[in-house]
C-alpha cells in the first residue's frame, strides 16, 4: 500500500470514529431531551381570558376582551376540579399576613335600646270647653288671664241667666201646688236647661230664685283661652274659656323612618330632660302619627309622661330611650358584611379551606352587630376582617357569589 493509500485509510478511520461519536452524542442528548420532555409535560389551555372581565372566555390566544385587553391562557391547572366547591384559595402564610379573623353566625339578642330627641306637649285629649248654657251676661270676672295654671272647681266667671231665673220661679210655684208629679216634671226642666242638682236644692230649699250662676272650670290645667269679660252680652252656648289639663303632658319624639320598626304601641320609654338633669321621667308610647315629616325622614311618636307635680312643661327639651328590649336574632360583626350598593354580601370560611362570597340579607344593626335576616346559618363561618381583599380575588377569578336561597 503506496503512502497515499494509507492516508487515504486513516482519514477514512478518523471520520468514521467522528460520525460514531457524534451519532452516540446525538442519540445521549435525544435520550436527554426525551426525559426532560416526559419530566414537565406541556400544560393544558382551557380558554382564554383578560382577568379584568373574567367573566369572558376566549378560544383564540391572539383575541382581545371587551376592554381591549391582550388575553391570557387559563390552565386546567389553575382552575378547581369539576366536584369542588367553588371558591378560592389562600396560602396559609398569607393568611397570617393579611390577619383574616374568622367567625361564626350565632343566635343572640341584638341591642336595640336607641336615643331619640323630643319635646313636651299639651296632652290634647285633656281639654275643658267651658260654656254659657243659657243666653245672658258676664257680672263678675275671678281675675283669670290665658297661661294661668288652675285648679278644678276654680271659679272663671258669674253670669246672669234670665232664662234661668224665669224657670225657677216657675218651678217654685208649682210645687207650691203639691202636685207631685208636676213638681218632679219642672224639676227636669231646670236640669234640662243645664242647672245642677246642688242648685235647684238651693232655690227649693231657699224658696228664692238664683238667675245668677258661677261658672267654674271642670279640670285642673292651665286657660288656653278666656272670653269671659264684665259687661259682655253671651249667647246660648259661647265658649267662655278653654282649659288644658297638666296630670299627664305628651312627648313628641322624632323617629327616623329606618327605626320606626322597632318602636310599638305600649312599649315603654324613658325620657331625659335638659331642665332636670341626672333625673328620668318614665312613660309608654301612645301613639305613632301616620305622616311622616318630609323634611328630616322622621315619624312622631307619642309618648304620654304622668306630671303630679306639674314641673313637666311644654316647649321643654329632652332626650328618649326607645327600644323593642332586644329580640333574639342571627348576627354577625358589622365589619364582616360588605355593602356593594347593588346587593349585601359576606365572605364565607369554608371547611376545606376555601373562602366564597355569599349573598345575605340584612335587618337591624346596634352594638357592632348585625341582623342577617336571610343567606346565612347559624354555625356558618364568615371572615370578619380581610374580607374585601378576598372579594376582590373571588370577583377576578369568577367565582360566583352563593345566592340567598341557598342559605339555609
Amino acid at each position: 500500500m503506496s503512502l497515499d493509500a494509507k492516508q487515504v485509510v486513516r482519514w477514512g478511520a478518523g471520520v468514521l470514529a467522528i460520525a460514531l461519536v457524534a451519532g452516540g452524542g446525538g442519540y445521549w442528548i435525544g435520550q436527554r431531551e426525551g426525559a426532560a420532555s416526559e419530566a414537565q409535560p406541556a400544560r393544558k389551555v382551557l380558554y382564554w381570558y383578560d382577568p379584568m372581565v373574567p367573566t369572558e372566555h376566549y378560544d383564540n390566544p391572539n383575541s382581545l376582551s371587551s376592554m381591549g385587553m391582550k388575553t391570557q391562557p387559563k390552565y386546567a391547572d389553575e382552575a378547581p376540579a369539576a366536584s369542588a366547591a367553588p371558591g378560592i384559595t389562600i396560602d396559609p402564610t398569607a393568611r397570617q399576613n393579611l390577619g383574616l379573623r374568622v367567625v361564626a353566625a350565632e343566635v343572640g339578642s341584638l341591642p336595640s335600646t336607641f336615643s331619640v330627641t323630643g319635646t313636651i306637649d299639651f296632652n290634647q285629649r285633656n281639654v275643658a270647653i267651658v260654656q254659657a248654657r243659657s243666653g245672658g251676661f258676664v257680672t263678675r270676672v275671678y281675675g283669670r288671664a290665658p297661661g294661668d295654671v288652675i285648679g278644678a272647681g276654680a271659679p272663671i266667671a258669674d253670669i246672669q241667666l234670665p232664662e234661668w231665673g224665669g224657670a225657677q220661679g216657675e218651678f217654685l210655684a208649682v210645687k207650691r201646688l203639691g202636685n207631685s208629679d208636676l213638681t218632679a216634671a219642672a224639676r227636669q226642666r231646670l236640669r234640662l236647661l243645664g242647672m245642677s242638682d246642688g242648685l235647684i236644692a238651693q232655690v227649693e230649699r231657699s224658696g228664692r230664685t238664683n238667675g245668677t250662676v258661677t261658672i267654674t272650670s271642670p279640670i285642673a290645667g292651665v286657660i288656653q283661652s278666656l272670653d269671659a269679660r264684665q259687661g259682655v252680652t253671651l249667647a246660648q252656648g259661647q265658649t267662655l274659656a278653654q282649659v288644658t289639663g297638666i296630670g299627664t303632658v305628651w312627648l313628641n319624639a322624632a323617629v327616623p323612618e329606618t327605626q320606626a320598626g322597632m318602636v310599638k304601641i305600649g312599649q315603654s320609654a324613658q325620657a331625659a330632660l335638659s331642665a332636670f338633669p341626672g333625673e328620668n321621667f318614665m312613660g309608654r308610647v301612645i301613639a305613632i302619627l301616620p305622616t311622616a315629616q318630609t323634611d328630616s325622614r322622621t315619624l312622631t311618636v307619642r309618648i304620654e309622661l304622668a306630671n303630679r307635680s306639674g314641673r313637666l312643661r311644654p316647649g321643654m327639651f329632652g332626650n328618649v330611650m326607645l327600644g323593642d328590649g332586644g329580640a333574639q336574632a342571627l348576627l354577625v360583626p358589622s365589619e364582616a358584611v360588605i355593602h356593594t350598593g347593588v346587593r349585601t354580601l359576606v365572605m364565607l370560611a369554608l371547611a376545606d379551606g376555601r373562602y366564597r362570597p355569599a349573598e345575605v340579607r340584612t335587618g337591624r344593626e346596634g352594638g357592632g352587630k348585625t341582623e342577617i335576616i336571610a343567606g346565612l346559618a347559624p354555625g356558618e363561618k364568615v371572615v370578619a376582617s380581610g374580607q374585601f381583599l378576598l372579594d376582590s380575588e373571588a370577583s377576578l377569578t369568577g367565582i360566583p357569589a352563593r345566592p340567598v336561597e341557598a342559605g339555609k
